[in-house]
């Protein structure tokens, strides 16, 4: 929906379905009820998870045009996708599979080609974006040398999808960026590693004015608050640099204060263990260095008492809650970045990501559609919208 602070949607990747029509059924299953709570008179905001084969079938133009006409009938519109997960994300063993295939392959190049044009034709307005991964998986490669090679292959891929919607922009008026998403063990795993990729990789090899135009950040609030990156000096430098934001994903981590009740709290969170998604962990250490693991259980494996001060956990939490018993959140995050947000808006584009409803342990698990409308709800109040 449109609010002072932008446009403000959920993301769609939180329905399962990777072919087109069982995730349209999803869509038409819980979409009209989350729109009832939060939105009942005014047009409502949505972004859109397409998986490939899902990209692939709205090829057909005749399933486009089906789209089409239940957005306009339920009074939707869109203006964001998600085209992150390329594959299974539900059901499924992710883990870091959903990096795959990465940027070092044209497979990722013209999928996200192919939801360009389709977001270009769903798009009410003159701009839309489309987040995506952080390049690749940094454990994929073996030396610094690979990664250095995966990166500028990866950018190269980018460049090319810059020149096709350069296109779409020409040829229809509507501006697409690329939204990348810095993420734990992502080749660009923090914002340091992005705004030097950016600068040092991206730039020097195109057009400036249409790489700002078109290749822009995600700023995911979970994956800055797992990485200790404070937002008001991260949105400060952004500003400062020239570096434009085309999304802010609104979603939480998981934050676990060991200087006090230290067992009880690890106990905690190993109910917090599942099988599908990566759940990286970085570290502070009580000597004040960081220390990271590639998931829970390195982390418990590697865990000895009184040497931490605290964890934080990529684990898509709920917004609406702080605590989770004993565990606390990112949330503090989330409040700095609309805080700045409400104040200076520094993107048009807000959208909500908690995609583990489905793996949360059960006390935290309500219907689908009431979860994601308090979700929704929350954020409005934070927005004073």
């Amino acid at each position: 929906m449109k609010t002072p602070s932008g446009h403000l949607s959920y993301c769609s990747n939180i329905h399962t379905g990777e072919i087109w029509s069982e995730h349209f059924a999803q869509l038409k299953a819980h979409v009209p009820a989350v729109k009832a709570q939060v939105s009942p008179d005014e047009k409502m905001g949505l972004g859109l998870r397409f998986a490939n084969q899902a990209s692939i079938d709205l090829q057909d133009s005749v399933q486009l045009k089906a789209l089409q006409s239940w957005l306009k009938k339920q009074n939707l519109y869109v203006f964001t996708l998600n085209g992150f997960p390329y594959g299974g994300f539900h059901n499924t063993i992710v883990k870091d599979q959903v990096h795959a295939p990465d940027w070092t392959t044209t497979d990722r190049r013209d999928y996200t080609i192919r939801l360009a044009h389709i977001l270009a034709q769903l798009l009410e307005e003159n701009e839309g974006g489309i987040s995506t991964s952080p390049l690749s998986y940094r454990y994929w490669f073996k030396s610094e040398k690979e990664r250095e090679d995966a990166m500028l292959k990866s950018t190269q891929h980018l460049l090319e999808v810059v020149e096709v919607l350069d296109q779409i922009a020409q040829n229809t008026g509507k501006v697409i960026h690329i939204d990348i998403e810095p993420e734990p063990d992502g080749l660009l795993s923090n914002h340091t590693d992005f705004v030097h990729w950016y600068e040092e990789v991206l730039l020097p090899l195109g057009d400036a004015s249409l790489i700002r135009k078109h290749v822009q950040l995600c700023f995911d609030i979970c994956h800055y608050g797992v990485s200790f990156d404070d937002p008001e000096a991260s949105i400060a430098e952004l500003k400062s640099k020239n570096i434009p934001v085309g999304k802010i994903q609104i979603s939480s981590a998981l934050r676990i204060d060991l200087r006090n009740q230290e067992e009880a709290k690890i106990d905690e969170l190993k109910k917090y263990r599942e099988p599908v998604y990566l759940h990286q962990v970085k570290a502070l250490r009580k000597n004040g260095t960081y220390e990271e693991f590639k998931d829970l259980d390195e982390a418990f494996e590697a865990y000895q008492p009184e040497t931490y001060d605290e964890w934080r956990v990529h684990f898509h939490v709920p917004l609406f809650l702080e605590n989770y018993g004993l565990l606390g959140s990112t949330q503090k995050e989330i409040r700095e970045t609309l805080s700045i947000q409400k104040e200076n808006p520094f993107t048009n584009h807000l959208e909500i990501e908690t995609y583990t409803w489905g793996v949360l342990p059960a006390a935290f698990q309500v219907p689908i559609a009431d979860s994601i409308s308090r979700e929704i709800k929350t954020i409005q109040d934070l927005l004073g919208s």
